[in-house]
């Protein structure tokens, strides 16, 4: 039976996900989508004890040989600079993004000044200087999917692209070129503060379709910003719950809206910035949905999955949908 193979990489802090639909149109036979490629700091994967593993690693591992598309839901590091060591391992032949194609052109690589210098800003200041890397770095078209749009990604596999809004966008584009042409270090440190607190509702929303099946993906998403959406547009079978399952990631009126089978928290073993945040865990639970983790962070129960690394849910006609934790090899 041909089946979609959407995996969640164990990149600790961050998320991953490897998409694999049948295609006898693209090499091998498969469509191969990359969506967010975690972080690319060396100490989020110092302590592999859970299975954290880098975004190329895992691929190189996995033996994939091509990435058709690669989609950066927003500019932060722990979605974003993981992209960058996979798409120069393996050039991918299109990108999503969420600014205007051409305006990494008019990007400058930003220094990384020590006055007034946080881990917040430094982690931010970074993801900026990569998304810089990753277009200018790669020949392929670059695109920037909006609201309303749909998009036969290969045979049986729909997207349907619920945000950004042109306005979303545009605003984005707006607050970063003001971003990159601020002269005071003082404004700059303002603009950039709040282009960081802002980022997140930017997001890359896809809502995929696969013989029947419904999955959603709305980067980080959390829950004011799904403002302006038709309940009904959301409903999922598989959802990957925004901002790492943290507090603000969804309400209980739009899970009830998403009425998902199961849900995706990733989130990190030691539970950081609050993420898997218990109560939003319980409620999603309360739900009916079965929770599943990128990493290994205790359940609404206590229970803590098994060390792997990467969840894999396979997707075939008419709503077959299995999770399967993959564990690390020997």
């Amino acid at each position: 039976m041909e089946e979609l193979k959407l995996t969640f990489v164990n990149v600790g802090y961050g998320e991953a996900a490897l998409l694999e639909c049948p295609d006898p149109a693209f090499p091998g036979g498969t469509f191969v989508m990359v969506i967010d490629g975690g972080s690319a700091e060396a100490e989020e994967y110092r302590d592999s004890a859970t299975g954290r593993i880098p975004l190329d690693q895992y691929l190189s591992l996995r033996g994939v040989d091509h990435i058709d598309l690669m989609a950066a839901t927003h500019v932060h590091e722990d979605h974003l600079c993981g992209l960058l060591p996979a798409a120069e391992k393996l050039p991918p032949a299109a990108l999503w993004q969420t600014l205007p194609p051409e305006f990494c052109r008019s990007m400058r690589t930003l220094d990384i000044p020590a006055e007034g210098l946080t881990p917040s800003r430094s982690k931010f200041l970074r993801a900026l200087n990569d998304y810089r890397r990753l277009c200018l770095g790669q020949s392929c078209p670059r695109h920037r999917p909006l609201a309303g749009m749909e998009i036969r990604l290969c045979r049986d596999l729909l997207v349907r692209v619920l945000g950004p809004s042109r306005a979303q966008a545009e605003k984005l584009a707006s607050s970063c070129r003001a971003l990159y042409e601020e002269a005071d270090p003082s404004a700059f440190w303002q603009r950039l503060d709040q282009l960081d607190a802002a980022m997140n509702n930017y997001s890359l929303i896809l809502l995929l379709e696969y013989r029947g099946t419904r999955i959603l993906l709305p980067g980080d998403t959390n829950y004011m910003g799904y403002g302006g959406l038709d309940p009904a547009s959301l409903r999922a079978d598989l959802f990957k719950v925004g901002h790492h399952g943290q507090r603000d990631g969804i309400s209980a009126e739009q899970i009830q809206a998403i009425a998902p089978r199961a849900v995706v928290c990733c989130a990190s073993s030691d539970r950081r910035y609050n993420s898997a945040d218990p109560a939003i865990l319980q409620m999603m639970a309360d739900s009916g949905a079965r929770l599943y983790f990128s990493d290994c962070p205790p359940g609404p129960d206590g229970a803590v999955p098994p060390p792997h690394q990467a969840l894999t849910f396979t997707v075939g006609a008419g709503g077959a949908m299995e999770g399967t934790y993959l564990s690390i090899p020997d």
